[in-house]
C-alpha cells in the first residue's frame, strides 16, 4: 500500500531515523543496558521539561497517566477544567475513579481563564484540578502560565496538566510554573509511534500520592519515583519506544529546543495565514490558537468559507496526504491541520498545495 502522509493531530508522521531506532535489538529491561539507556536520556528529558525532578516513562497512552493522576492525587474533590472533547472527558474519568468531581465548563473554542479557575478554587472545595494545555479537538491553547500562577495562592491544590499535544512543541517550564503533574504521549509533537507516555511529578505530588491507599499499582507515582531513581520503570517497558525516544532527543538537541519551539510557532502561523488566504475563519478564540495544530472553522463560526470537508479530505488523500475532518460535535463544521513533530516550511507548503488543489476541484 502506498503511504499516506499524516497531517492529522496524532499520530503524526514518524521519520525513517526514528523507525530505525525503534527497531534496534531487544535488551533485558532489568539489565544494565536498559539502565544505561534510561540514565542517558534522563538529563535530556529534564532539560526538555525544565525540571530538576526525575522524568518517568510509562508504557501506556497518556490516558493511563491521566487516570493515575486522579487516583494518586484526589482525596477531596477535583476541578475538571473543560473546553473541548478531551478535557471534557476528564470529568467522566474522575467519576469512574470514584472521585468527587466538578466541571469548569467553557464553550468549545474558548480557553480556560485563570480568573474562572480562581473563583472555583476560592471555595476551598478542591484539592486538585485538571487542565489540558492544548485542547486538540478545538485547537485552543489555554494560558498555562496565568493559570499556574494560582498555585502560589492555593499551594495545597494539585495542578495536573495534560500537555499531550504541546510537550516538545512549545516551552513548558515545569519547575518555574510550580505544576504538580505534567504528562504527554509520544505520538504527537514528539513524532513517535503511539504507546509511550512521558511525565513528571513535583515533590508535593509524590508526598500526596504516598498517603493515598487506593492509588493502585501500574500507575503508582511512588513506584515510578522509586524505579526512576534506579533508572528503571515499575513494569516492563516498551524498549523500542525508549530507543526511539533517545533518537528523538538527539534530534531535539541537534535542532536546539528554542529553535524547535520557534519552528512550531512559525509553521502554525503559516497555516493560519493559509486558512485566511482561502477565506476560512479559525475556530479558536483569537489569541488562544494552538502552536502545534490549526482548527479551521467550516461553518462552526459565523462567516467565512464553507466547503464539503469529507470531499476535501478525499481529494487531499488522493494526493497522498491525510487531514482531519473535525472531532466530536464539530466534525464537519471544522477541520484540523497538524504542523507538529518534524514538519518544515517545505513540507507544510506541500500540504497547502494539496489543499489548494482539492479546493479548486471542489469549485
Amino acid at each position: 500500500m502506498a503511504h499516506v502522509k499524516l497531517h492529522i493531530p496524532g499520530p503524526v508522521e514518524v521519520s525513517e531515523k526514528t523507525f530505525r531506532a525503534f527497531c534496534q535489538p531487544m535488551i533485558g529491561h532489568r539489565g544494565q543496558g536498559f539502565k544505561d539507556l534510561y540514565a542517558k536520556i534522563q538529563p535530556q528529558l529534564q532539560g526538555l521539561l525544565s525540571t530538576r525532578q526525575l522524568v518517568y516513562l510509562s508504557t501506556s497512552s497518556a490516558w493511563g497517566v491521566m487516570e493515575g493522576a486522579i487516583r494518586n492525587l484526589v482525596s477531596k474533590k477535583v476541578l475538571n477544567c473543560m473546553c473541548g472533547a478531551f478535557s471534557d472527558k476528564w470529568l467522566d474519568v474522575s467519576k469512574r475513579c470514584g472521585k468527587e468531581a466538578e466541571a469548569l465548563q467553557v464553550p468549545w473554542g474558548s480557553p480556560i481563564r485563570a480568573e474562572e479557575v480562581d473563583k472555583k478554587l476560592a471555595t476551598g472545595q478542591f484539592d486538585a484540578l485538571t487542565l489540558i494545555h492544548n485542547e486538540t479537538s478545538t485547537g485552543v491553547m489555554s494560558p498555562l502560565a496565568e493559570i499556574a500562577a494560582l498555585k502560589q495562592k492555593y499551594p495545597d491544590v494539585m495542578f495536573i496538566v495534560d500537555a499531550v499535544s504541546s510537550m516538545s512543541g512549545t516551552k513548558i517550564d515545569f519547575d518555574a510554573l510550580g505544576l504538580d503533574v505534567l504528562l504527554a504521549g509520544t505520538q504527537k509533537a514528539f513524532a513517535m509511534p503511539p504507546g509511550l507516555a512521558v511525565f513528571v511529578c513535583s515533590p508535593a505530588a509524590l508526598a500526596k500520592a504516598a498517603t493515598m491507599k487506593d492509588r493502585g499499582y501500574y500507575f503508582d507515582f511512588v513506584e515510578f519515583q522509586k524505579n526512576a531513581e534506579q533508572s528503571m520503570t515499575p513494569s516492563t517497558p516498551s524498549i523500542g519506544h525508549v530507543y526511539a525516544l533517545a533518537s528523538k532527543l538527539e534530534d531535539f538537541a541537534a535542532e536546539g529546543l528554542e529553535n524547535r519551539f520557534a519552528r512550531h510557532a512559525r509553521l502554525a502561523q503559516m497555516t493560519r495565514d493559509w486558512a485566511a488566504g482561502q477565506g476560512f475563519n479559525l475556530f479558536p478564540e483569537k489569541g488562544y490558537e494552538s502552536v502545534t495544530l490549526t482548527c479551521v472553522s467550516n461553518g462552526a463560526r459565523p462567516g467565512g468559507r464553507v466547503v464539503d470537508v469529507a470531499k476535501l479530505q478525499k481529494l487531499v488523500k488522493d494526493q497522498g496526504i491525510l487531514i482531519d475532518g473535525g472531532y466530536g460535535k464539530i466534525k464537519g463544521t471544522t477541520f484540523r491541520l497538524s504542523n507538529m513533530g518534524d514538519e518544515t516550511e517545505a513540507t507544510m507548503k506541500q500540504l497547502y498545495a494539496a489543499l489548494d488543489k482539492g479546493l479548486g476541484q471542489l469549485g
